[in-house]
């Protein structure tokens, strides 16, 4: 075997190399002629990459670069989250990811029902859920959320004898099926996407080539380091600049046409696809993913019953009204945009779920300075 030599290593955060990909980028954009060019990433990741490494300061400014609905904690909607809390406050141990602590649901978040009370355990992942469960004998809930990435580790918890004692109450999301949305929504700006590249990973970029014929947009997958981002904007604006509606992927070290088939199949042994809301966008057509019959055992919706009745008996009167968080993740709308922005809602007190989450636009905005500041820093 023959060890690659260092300086044939592959690298994905070189300046120079990324300065020529904006210049490539630039004239592509000057071939089309208008401006703005407006695409969509649907990933809370890209949307990491894109602030941490300021690359909105080199994009030129002829693009317009749009996060859409790609935060799985964000798009969690009210009733989901009030779910999750009712159990809670009738006895049940619950168990989650970080994130989904303080999204506000209708009345309480999980962090509200912990301070009065309630056993919430934060873990980082199923299997710690699971273990969890095994070492007691109390009834454990593990709130999942999360979309395809996620749902298959889900999955496979479920298939691998979890304990008695253990359920899942589902909030997983399926990403394909929302695309469809924002490309249908009448005052949509988005000419084409920038698809997840860890999602198609599981899913295969082939699954993109219906939405492509219907809805004739570009989608491109893409991965996350900052040449990765560059390389996949630069080959969506190509494919804007010729009229082309193709799925091209840019990401072929981890992404194949197929996608991950072994995972695939334990993804849609344990779920099905089911239409559901998406917090602050519209009914999503077989965008939620829910546990088929043969796990309904492991099924904390079908398990228990959970009394929302009593807890939206008290919701109080909410900012949460005023909050643009829909209108951002469908990409019509700036967290700038929202008067609560930087004011009222800031992470250490989050009104809307986009402040909630590391991978949501306006946490992200905030952390790192937005769009506006990066983009005028030249």
């Amino acid at each position: 075997m023959v060890e690659p030599r260092a300086d044939n290593k592959l690298k994905f955060q070189e300046p120079k190399k990324a300065r020529k990909m904006a210049q490539a980028l630039a004239r592509a954009l000057g071939e089309i002629g208008r401006a703005p060019v407006s695409v969509m990433h649907v990933c809370g990741s890209h949307e990491q990459a894109i602030a941490k490494y300021g690359l909105r300061a080199v994009f030129p400014r002829a693009l317009n670069v749009i996060m859409g609905p790609g935060c799985p904690v964000c798009v969690t909607d009210l009733p989901e989250v009030d779910e999750a809390v009712a159990l809670a406050m009738q006895g049940v141990r619950i168990s989650t990811y970080g994130d989904m602590l303080r999204v506000p649901g209708t009345a309480k978040s999980l962090a509200d029902a912990q301070a009065d009370g309630a056993r919430i355990d934060v873990v980082y992942s199923v299997g710690q859920a699971v273990e969890l469960a095994r070492k007691s004998r109390d009834e454990h809930v593990f709130f999942a959320s999360g979309f395809e990435t996620t749902a298959v580790a889900t999955a496979a918890v479920l298939l691998a004898n979890p304990p008695a004692n253990f359920s899942v109450l589902s909030a997983h999301k399926y990403i394909p099926p929302v695309m469809e949305i924002v490309a249908e929504m009448p005052d949509t700006r988005v000419e084409g996407f920038l698809a997840a590249g860890h999602a198609a990973t599981i899913t295969g970029w082939g699954i993109f080539e219906r939405f492509v014929e219907r809805h004739r947009l570009p989608v491109v997958v893409a991965g996350f380091e900052p040449l990765d981002i560059f390389a996949g904007l630069l080959k969506l604006v190509e494919l804007i600049r010729d009229g082309r509606p193709e799925v091209a992927n840019t990401y072929p070290r981890c992404v194949t046409r197929e996608g991950n088939r072994r995972a695939q199949e334990v993804l849609w042994k344990v779920f099905q696809s089911t239409g559901g809301r998406w917090r602050g966008i519209a009914h999503v057509p077989n965008g939620n993913l829910r546990l088929r019959d043969h796990f309904a055992a492991f099924d904390a919706r079908r398990r228990f019953k959970i009394d929302l009745a009593k807890l939206w008996d008290y919701a109080p009167p909410s900012l949460a009204q005023v909050c643009i968080c829909g209108e951002i993740m469908a990409g019509t709308a700036a967290p700038t945009g929202c008067p609560l922005f930087g004011r009222e809602c800031v992470p250490e007190n989050p009104v809307g779920a986009c402040m909630v989450s590391t991978e949501g636009t306006c946490r992200i905005w905030h952390q790192y300075g937005g769009h506006l500041n990066l983009g005028d820093s030249r």
